[in-house]
């Protein structure tokens, strides 16, 4: 959309445009601002948390944390005001991640222990993809998205069946130590199980026993060779997804399977794999970010 067709809008159709889409240069400018000040903000929030900067800068620091949240409070205002069904940006996604980065400062003034709600407008960084027109990589996101949905029978099994080892693996170390050697309960067992057969190893709890020591051993190696498990799962299903997406590609001409996912043409024949892209001044509005 050009400039002229901007300005042709009412002052609330030239609001909406700016705020919830990209494809004007006042659109890329709100958002690469708006980026800008959840970035300070982020900053803000880090500086707080250090105890030097905190007690030095600390009046400082609570101003500019206000500042940012009347930003951000103007800016949820104004969404809105000018969007044409208010009620669906307030229940959409990015409307509940909007209020989310306000919401926090005004529930600090009552319960101090809630500042820390604050790095919730993290989130809001996922307007990053909107600003940088990185959309199109999202696309490639649907390739986890498969492979996870293939696998997640495969990997409940796996799970449980990882629940029931260090059920027993727990209980099995409390009846060996017991008590007087750390292993005070069953369920602190299970915790030193989990944490030994994950491969982390805190150190916080070890076996004395010679037996113990064996068991222990077990554990470990049985974690070596379990955590390749998922991986191999998540990568077997990937795979076969992006292949189901390459055999999409078929050839309208000679009906040839398997192009590459970014082929334009096809590799027997030499016949366009898809319908010419409309021109830019013909392309439809991108999608709000409701």
């Amino acid at each position: 959309m050009d400039n002229d067709a901007l300005r042709s809008m009412g002052w609330r159709e030239r609001l909406y445009v700016i705020i919830f889409f990209t494809n004007t240069p006042a659109g890329k400018r709100f958002d690469t601002w708006l980026l800008v000040f959840i970035f300070a903000s982020l900053i803000v929030v880090m500086l707080d948390s250090v105890a030097v900067y905190s007690d030095r800068y600390g009046v400082l620091l609570d101003g500019l944390e206000w500042l940012f949240t009347g930003i951000f409070l103007i800016e949820y205002l104004v969404r809105i005001y000018c969007h044409p069904e208010p009620r669906k940006y307030v229940f959409s996604f990015y409307g509940a991640i909007d209020v989310l980065s306000v919401v926090p400062a005004f529930i600090a003034l009552l319960y101090p222990d809630a500042e820390y709600l604050l790095v919730v407008r993290a989130i809001r960084m996922l307007r990053v993809f909107r600003v940088l027109k990185l959309t199109h990589y999202l696309s490639q996101a649907n390739f986890l998205m498969v492979a996870l949905r293939g696998s997640k029978q495969k990997i409940v099994v796996f799970l449980l069946s990882v629940t029931t080892m260090v059920l027993v693996f727990g209980t099995l170390m409390y009846v060996i130590e017991g008590p007087s050697r750390g292993f005070t309960s069953i369920p602190m067992s299970i915790y030193w199980a989990i944490v030994t057969i994950t491969t982390v190893g805190f150190g916080d709890i070890v076996p004395h026993t010679p037996l113990g020591k064996a068991v222990a051993s077990m554990v470990m190696i049985t974690g070596y060779s379990i955590i390749a498990v998922p991986t191999g799962i998540f990568t077997a299903e990937l795979a076969t997804a992006m292949r189901a997406d390459s055999l999409q590609h078929r050839c309208p001409t000679c009906e040839k399977l398997s192009h590459e996912a970014n082929a334009a043409f096809c590799s027997r024949c030499g016949s366009q794999l898809f319908r010419p892209k409309a021109r830019d001044s013909e392309e439809p509005q991108a999608t709000p970010d409701q």
